[in-house]
């Protein structure tokens, strides 16, 4: 059996969270202030930090910081949070694929957040059929650690 190549730079790479589920997750943890991987044309009234946001301290903002990287690039990502997010005295989310075999997950994720598996699948804004992997939202913040899934839809 052979299985389909796969080129991250021919793939879409940026998807858009579906707004249910933003709800769901200010629901249980708060509201997101800031959007630290979003476009200005779809950060969805949150604070938009720069074109260039890797460069800026995020442990110097207050309030919950949302991040859904590029999914070709994710440990440059869970590296930055890691770094910046896990002393806050505030929630820092990282929505990727749940690749719980990667070296950016053992290292940048894992030891360090609360990792919640997500069921039901999401389908990303402009997308007709769920993504086709699972996922994973990372929580850094006061001192969570762990792993659990969440039902965030019913």
């Amino acid at each position: 059996m052979t299985m389909p190549a796969q080129n991250s730079s021919k793939s879409k790479q940026d998807y858009e969270t579906p707004p249910a589920f933003l709800q769901a997750v200010e629901a249980r943890f708060g509201p997101i202030i800031h959007d630290v991987a979003c476009r200005p044309e779809n950060n969805r009234g949150r604070r938009f930090l720069a074109d260039d946001t890797l460069v800026i301290d995020w442990s110097k903002l207050s309030g919950n910081i949302w991040c859904n990287p590029p999914f070709n690039d994710i440990a440059t990502w869970a590296k930055k949070l890691r770094n910046d997010c896990v002393a806050r005295p505030s929630f820092s989310f990282l929505l990727v694929p749940a690749s719980i075999g990667t070296n950016w997950f053992a290292e940048y994720v894992h030891p360090h957040a609360m990792v919640l598996g997500l069921s039901p699948r999401l389908t990303f804004v402009g997308c007709e059929d769920p993504y086709p992997k699972d996922l994973l939202l990372a929580v850094w913040g006061f001192s969570l650690r762990g792993f659990d899934t969440w039902r965030w839809a019913t």
